[in-house]
């Protein structure tokens, strides 16, 4: 049988995340969300989205990638969550039956606005 390989990051809240403030954490959430639709529009990712209603609250985030570990990681060091120390980066590999999953490209949210607006 043939797999699909597809890297896969799980976003975590660091137990060591910094204190911030309403207005700072939306505004590091917008530069977060900026981050990844770009890193979607490059179609370095192909899907991403917020974990919710989970038995750990600390899974914030989860990604599909079309790169390897190494450069998947790379991308996602560079978020700007990562690097104010709120959130931590966890890689792997996710194998399938080929052709198991197929991609449409959307448009991502790059703000707080743009993903509660109606």
């Amino acid at each position: 049988m043939q797999f699909d390989r597809y890297t896969v990051i799980l976003l975590t809240l660091r137990s060591d995340a910094p204190a911030m403030t309403d207005d700072e954490a939306a505004e590091l959430q917008d530069r977060h969300l900026a981050h990844g639709a770009d890193m979607q529009d490059r179609g370095l990712v192909l899907a991403r989205g917020p974990l919710t209603e989970q038995d750990d609250e600390r899974f914030r985030g989860f990604s599909i990638w079309s790169v390897d570990a190494e450069t998947a990681r790379q991308h996602a060091e560079a978020d700007p969550a990562v690097r104010a120390g709120r959130l931590a980066v966890n890689v792997m590999t996710w194998m399938m039956p080929a052709g198991n999953l197929q991609f449409t490209k959307v448009q991502p949210p790059r703000s707080i606005a743009e993903a509660t607006a109606d």
